[in-house]
């Protein structure tokens, strides 16, 4: 389906041709004075300079070839040349009817679905997750499902962080600790054990440990850096003790991250590609694209049109070890050559920018990617406590991923068995599903780039720009459709005249249940879900997240409004009833879709 603005450009564009005009003039948008009009058109003042006429001049004549409009109800002509527009409830209730009998609504889809591979995520193995953690994982798991929504072939990749020193510490101090273990007897000939000789709770306390002592004490960093070294030149017991960190690590990273219902397709880290590094720097030497500076091999990616310093991409340190910068040049390649993207994305923290800014243009110059390859980083700012500061623990610390979702949990079941009476085991799976949106929707209401304060008490909130008002809202119109149903109602009335069943025989809405708006708040209702093919085009084409928020809050409020002025249940008029009845189901729908889309469900009662 087109979109319905476009749908009503096109009548406006005819009527600037027919009036003599140039039809591009005739681009509709949204009124920025809703009070007074829906939609505006703004072409009478940009023709003015071309046509030499006074802009009022050609917004009336304009205005003129629309009295007869099946499309607009009102056009008016507003000094000193504005079109103020309404269009007709009808154009409105036969594009609401298209939507309902249409996969995803209607939505375009690509005629050349695009390869795409999201890198989020980003966790160190080894490493308890925290709140530091929760931006990548919300907004790129959101990005993700944006993207496939949009008809496009998605791959997400976690990238884990499990090659550098983080290892070289972990082992030198279980060989503190337990040097009777098999791993560090270089004589070792026999298998080694199936379990790991650590649990996730331990690994969590060995690395803290080893990351404190390496800080204070010289002789222990050179340890365990020599622990690094022998690890990445394949020493057998320590790529043995490796994989046992990565087994138990990768276990509770997706028990985390289940919890979050944030999911990866590919589980892929830097080891990935440590064997690619050799032959890859061997390519960017022969290519003359990297040369020795200071003892370091580097790339320069600096542009004539740069109005600030760029310094080279660093490729090899001086004592030929791997950076960040050389494993990332080195996935790019991998992921080239196994999946052929056409689109790179990347969250991470925007004080990253920089850093990808050279990446980016190192893959570029040195032909690791296609020169349409599209590579976009997306910076997320920080989430911060209500003082402004990085959100931290009462104790000064830093709060662990999986504490910060128990205590919302634990806000939102206080909330919800405050006033409601229901079992204790519903209460908790209930109060866990609407705490998923208070995170979700808290962080993803704003524009990724931008900082933002977490507040428990504001984000749990069934009031105001939350996702508990949001999910009441669904579970309100799920909870009316259900008394309506139950009632026996919805079967076909043929005592009626003009009423049909809501639903067709297989269940699903029938789109000719839907009627013409019959009050102001019904036409409000549907207009805004007629926005749904533009807000889906604009949040995947600008990766936004917070456009779905701000499109749901504002439908959200449109069926309230419409509820609180419309008795539906007690209607006598079925004509009316059905028509509103099927409208609530187009709108449940919508709403759990883009709900979805940001990572979290509703459920069926709160």
């Amino acid at each position: 389906m087109k979109k319905f603005l476009d749908l009503i450009s096109e009548e406006m564009q005819s009527a600037f041709e027919a009036a003599g005009y140039q039809a591009d003039l005739g681009k509709v948008t949204l009124s920025n004075r809703p009070d007074l009009c829906e939609y505006q058109c703004n072409g009478a003042m940009a023709g003015a300079r071309q046509y030499r006429k006074a802009p009022i001049m050609i917004a009336n004549e304009v205005a003129e070839k629309l009295k007869e409009s099946m499309v607009f109800s009102e056009v008016t002509a507003v000094p000193p040349g504005f079109l103020n527009l309404k269009v007709t409830e009808s154009v409105i209730k036969d594009y609401l009817q298209g939507m309902c009998g249409a996969e995803k609504y209607g939505l375009q889809m690509p005629e050349q679905p695009k390869k795409i591979i999201i890198d989020y995520g980003g966790p160190n193995v080894a490493k308890s997750l925290h709140v530091g953690h929760l931006r990548p994982a919300i907004i790129g798991e959101s990005i993700k499902r944006i993207c496939r929504y949009a008809g496009h072939e998605v791959l997400g990749d976690i990238h884990m962080g499990d090659w550098g020193l983080q290892m070289g510490l972990i082992i030198t101090e279980l060989k503190k600790r337990h040097p009777e273990l098999p791993y560090f007897d270089e004589n070792y000939q026999g298998e080694y054990p199936v379990e790991a000789p650590f649990t996730i709770t331990e690994l969590g306390e060995i690395y803290p440990t080893a990351s404190a002592k390496s800080k204070e004490d010289a002789a222990y960093k050179a340890e365990a850096m020599e622990a690094t070294h022998k690890l990445q030149n394949g020493e057998r017991g320590y790529r043995a003790l490796w994989k046992h960190i990565m087994n138990v690590s990768v276990e509770d990273l997706k028990r985390n991250y289940s919890n979050l219902e944030v999911e990866f397709d590919l589980w892929k880290g830097e080891s990935d590609v440590q064997d690619l590094i050799p032959n890859m720097v061997d390519k960017m030497k022969k290519g003359g694209y990297a040369y020795e500076s200071d003892g370091a091999l580097v790339v320069d990616v600096k542009e004539e049109t740069d109005t600030k310093e760029m310094p080279p991409c660093i490729i090899l340190k001086s004592d030929g070890a791997a950076l960040y910068n050389t494993t990332d040049l080195a996935t790019i390649m991998d992921r080239m050559d196994k999946y052929q993207p056409n689109k790179m994305i990347y969250v991470t923290d925007k004080r990253q920018n920089l850093y990808f800014e050279q990446i980016f243009r190192c893959a570029r110059k040195t032909g690791l990617v296609k020169p349409e390859t599209e590579l976009l980083h997306i910076g997320f700012g920080t989430m911060n406590g209500k003082g402004g500061k990085p959100f931290k623990t009462r104790e000064g610390g830093v709060m662990s991923l999986e504490s910060l979702i128990c205590e919302i949990n634990e806000e939102m079941y206080r909330k919800i068995t405050e006033n409601r009476a229901m079992s204790e085991e519903e209460a908790k799976e209930i109060s866990g599903i609407v705490a998923l949106s208070a995170v979700k929707y808290g962080d993803l209401s704003n524009q990724a780039s931008k900082d933002y304060i977490f507040d428990i008490d504001r984000f749990t909130s069934f009031e105001g720009d939350t996702g508990p008002y949001i999910l009441y809202t669904i579970v309100r119109i799920k909870s009316i459709l259900h008394k309506y149903f139950e009632q026996g109602t919805g079967q076909k009335d043929t005592d009626t005249a003009g009423c049909v069943s809501v639903l067709k025989d297989d269940g699903t809405l029938d789109p000719a249940a839907l009627k013409t708006a019959q009050s102001p708040s019904e036409k409000a209702l549907m207009l805004e879900l007629t926005r749904f093919h533009a807000m889906i085009e604009s949040a995947y084409e600008e990766a936004a997240p917070h456009k779905i928020c701000a499109y749901i809050y504002d439908l959200a409020n449109a069926f309230n409004h419409f509820y609180h002025e419309t008795k539906i249940l007690t209607q006598e008029d079925k004509v009316k009833q059905t028509g509103w009845i099927a409208l609530l189901m187009l709108t449940r729908d919508v709403l759990v879709d883009c709900i979805d889309l940001l990572g979290f469900s509703s459920p069926e009662k709160m």
